[in-house]
C-alpha cells in the first residue's frame, strides 16, 4: 500500500548534480518501500486516554518519528503489538516485508522494527482515511492512492517567481546553465515538494487525535536496537549536531565533504558532524525522510530538529546556521 502512494508522490527520487538538475532512480533497496514520511492518526475516534498515560514520546524521545510518537504504552499479549480502533497489528506482520528484501536489508530492520512497525500502522490509517473520504482502497490499488493524493492537493501550481527563487539559491548545482533551459526540470521537482508538504500537514492534522495503544514489553526491546546508530547517538551527546545524509559520486554530496571536514576542525568540542551514506545505511535514510541527497539535518543540544536544507550548502550559510544555534 505504501508502495503505491510513494509511486505517486515520488516515483524517481530526485538527485542534484552540478551540470543539470535530473531525475534518477535512487536504488536503495527498501527505501522506496519505507521512506514515506506520511505519518498519520486514526481521525475516527477521540482520544480518551488519560494524559497521564505513558506515550512513546515521554519514555524513548526521539524513537517515533510519526503515528507512534502519541502512541500510549500498555501490557498486551506478546503477539499483538499495537492497537487502535479498528486496528490490530501482530507481530507477524514482519513475515511480508522480510520475504520480499535482501539479506543485506533484512539485518538492517532487525535493528529497526520500531520503524517497520511505525509504516505498518501508517499504511492502515491512509486506507481508512481515503475511505472516509469516499476513496476505495479495495482495487487497483494504485488508482486509488492517485486519487487520494489528487484529493488533497487538488489546484496546487508552482510560481515563476518560485521556481526563479530557487535557481538564484542553488547556482552551483547547475552549472552554470541559463535559467531557460533548468526551468522545465525545477518546476516539476518544486511541485512534488509541494504536494509532499501538503499531505505530511494533512496527516500531522489527523494525527492530533490520534489514540493507538502499543505493546510497552516490546517497545522496550526494540528502543535499545533502534537508537544504536550515529544519528541518534549524536542527537543524544547533549552537543548540537549538523547530519549529513549523502552519498559517493553525487556531485553536491562531493562538494560538501571539504566543508564538512572544516567543521570537524573548527568545532571538535562543541559540535558532532555526522555523514550518513544512505546507500550503505538505508534504514537511517528511510528514518529520517531523506527523499533526495544530500541534505543537511541540524540538531539542538536536546536533540530537536531545528533546521533542513536540501542540495549543496554553501560554508558559509552553514556557519550562519550554527551560529544561530549557538556554535560559533
Amino acid at each position: 500500500m505504501l508502495e503505491s502512494l510513494l509511486k505517486i508522490l515520488r516515483k524517481k527520487g530526485t538527485v542534484m548534480t552540478k551540470k543539470t538538475m535530473t531525475k534518477t532512480t535512487i536504488r536503495w533497496g527498501l527505501v522506496p518501500l519505507l521512506a514515506a514520511v506520511l505519518f498519520l492518526s486514526n481521525p475516527f475516534a477521540p482520544n480518551t486516554v488519560a494524559e497521564s498515560a505513558p506515550t512513546v514520546q515521554d519514555a524513548y524521545p526521539g524513537l517515533a518519528t510519526g503515528v507512534l510518537q502519541r502512541a500510549v504504552l500498555e501490557e498486551m499479549e506478546k503477539e499483538i503489538l499495537l492497537k487502535g480502533d479498528g486496528i490490530e497489528i501482530k507481530a507477524s506482520f514482519t513475515e511480508k516485508t522480510f520475504g520480499r528484501v535482501t539479506p543485506e536489508i533484512q539485518k538492517q530492520l532487525e535493528k529497526n522494527m520500531f520503524f517497520l512497525l511505525e509504516q505498518e500502522g501508517t499504511q492502515a490509517l491512509i486506507k481508512r482515511d481515503a475511505e472516509a473520504m469516499g476513496i476505495s482502497m479495495d482495487s487497483e490499488e494504485e488508482k486509488g492512492f492517485q486519487a487520494y493524493v489528487d484529493r488533497l492537493t487538488k489546484g496546487l501550481t508552482v510560481t515563476e517567481n518560485e521556481v526563479r527563487a530557487f535557481y538564484d539559491g542553488n547556482k552551483e548545482m547547475m552549472g552554470g546553465m541559463p535559467f531557460d533551459q533548468v526551468k522545465a526540470s525545477i518546476e516539476p521537482f518544486l511541485l512534488q515538494q509541494k504536494q509532499q508538504e501538503i499531505v505530511d500537514a494533512h496527516i500531522a492534522d489527523l494525527g492530533k487525535t490520534a489514540h493507538v495503544r502499543i505493546n510497552s514489553d516490546w517497545v522496550k526491546r526494540q528502543a535499545d536496537l533502534a537508537l544504536d546508530n550515529p544519528v541518534d547517538k549524536a542527537r543524544r551527546s547533549g552537543k548540537p549536531s549538523m547530519i549529513e545524509f549523502g552519498s559517493t559520486g553525487c556531485v553536491p554530496c562531493d562538494m560538501m565533504q571539504p566543508i564538512l571536514e572544516k567543521l570537524k576542525k573548527k568545532f571538535p568540542d562543541k559540535l558532532n558532524v555526522v555523514f550518513v551514506h544512505v546507500g550503505e545505511d538505508q534504514m537511517l535514510g528511510a528514518r529520517f525522510g531523506i527523499r533526495m541527497i544530500p541534505v543537511q539535518v541540524f540538531y539542538d543540544a536536546q536533540g530537536k530538529e531545528v533546521f533542513r536544507h536540501k542540495g549543496f550548502f554553501k560554508e558559509e550559510d552553514v556557519l550562519k546556521q550554527l551560529k544561530k544555534m549557538g556554535v560559533g
